[in-house]
């Protein structure tokens, strides 16, 4: 028995830096990192076979990992922010500092300029003073031009790769939040927990808290339990008298009082061979949905059942067990009839017939006892 419409619940894939913090230091990439910030252990799972609601809590995974991971990076983001303000206030005051060596040096290279301007009425020693003086006054100038851009490169540079750390902490940040929200998982729709199976110290055993999963794993499903559908088999000798739409009454090994109808929803279009039977009969699979309106509170995935399905109806008609019917070399059917004599063989003309009943059309009538076995 299973489900036509559920949700499979499936553990979170959790994402960030997968090198541990690195507790003692500032920011996300220190640390020999074993990834145990990245477990996923479950904490709390709804009971099987519980009722749920939409947005209900249906799991929740150890969140202290994340939390401290959550911490150290919020640390993180507040020392990055202290340090680019620390330096952004030295390079600014540096960068004053070279401002002024610019200023001066064009001061000076002015003043030789000046000086140059009285070279004709000074003597040629003179003249040839000053003019040199101007050349190294604006070879410093443009020297200390070019020191000064290349200082705001190399600043801006030292900016951003401290914004850079900053943004990979604010990133990681980010993602521990969400990772701890994913970490509460709720149910999308009402229906009926089912815990999946895990391999468990050499077994497969029911999920539990305190078994830990792998992203993406499927370990709960949200079943609707208005919409369950029975997965059966026919033999193949059977299926060509399936049709969709045909009505079918299920019943349940583990309740033999419950009888509840169904409708075929699907027919398997090739059959498949048991590999238990050992005659090995081939069988085509096929799908029969409980009508909502009459699903039963006590049933739930992955109980066994059998249905009957009603390929044809007879009637006034007497029905008889399938064990009672015997037929003769050229398949005419009889039955064995109690009489006060004993008991008779009598022909019967038969109808419609399943693997357990037989419609009897004529030869038989209500009331009449006849032998499931031949008589001795």
């Amino acid at each position: 028995m299973a489900a036509e419409q559920y949700a499979s619940i499936m553990a979170p894939r959790i994402q960030g830096n997968r090198q541990n913090f690195n507790r003692g230091g500032q920011g996300g990439n220190g640390g020999n990192g074993n990834n145990n910030d990245f477990n996923l252990l479950i904490t709390k799972l709804a009971e099987p076979g519980s009722t749920v609601k939409p947005a209900d809590v249906v799991a929740e995974f150890d969140t202290e990992a994340q939390r401290t991971r959550l911490d150290d990076y919020k640390d993180s983001l507040v020392q990055t922010d202290a340090n680019i303000a620390q330096l952004k206030a030295y390079l600014a005051a540096s960068k004053e500092a070279m401002s002024q060596q610019v200023r001066s040096a064009k001061a000076d290279w002015d003043k030789a300029l000046l000086d140059l301007q009285t070279a004709p009425i000074r003597s040629a020693i003179d003249a040839e003073k000053y003019k040199i003086a101007a050349d190294q006054a604006r070879e410093s100038y443009e020297q200390l031009v070019k020191q000064a851009e290349l200082q705001d490169v190399s600043q801006t540079a030292q900016i951003r790769a401290r914004e850079l750390d900053r943004d990979q902490s604010r990133i990681e940040f980010e993602r521990a939040q969400t990772n701890i929200e994913k970490m509460s998982m709720k149910s999308p729709i009402a229906g009926i927990a089912v815990l999946q199976t895990l391999f468990r110290q050499g077994q497969m055993a029911q999920v539990r808290v305190g078994d830990q999963v792998n992203p993406g794993q499927p370990f709960l499903s949200i079943v609707d339990p208005s919409s369950l559908v029975l997965n059966a088999t026919v033999n193949q000798v059977d299926g060509e008298k399936l049709r969709l739409g045909q009505k079918a009454k299920i019943r349940f090994d583990a309740y033999p009082e419950v009888e509840l109808p169904g409708t075929v929803i699907g027919i398997g279009a090739m059959s498949k061979t048991s590999n238990v039977r050992s005659a090995y009969v081939s069988e085509i699979p096929v799908r029969v949905k409980i009508h909502e309106e009459k699903v039963d509170s006590r049933i739930i995935p992955d109980l066994t059942a059998s249905a009957e399905i009603f390929v044809g109806s007879e009637e006034n008609v007497v029905i008889a067990q399938r064990a009672g019917v015997f037929q003769e070399e050229d398949g005419k059917p009889f039955v064995f009839l109690q009489s006060p004599s004993g008991w008779i063989r009598k022909p019967i003309d038969w109808g419609l017939r399943s693997n357990t009943e037989v419609a009897i059309r004529s030869g038989l009538q209500k009331g009449d006892v006849i032998a499931l076995q031949r008589p001795i």
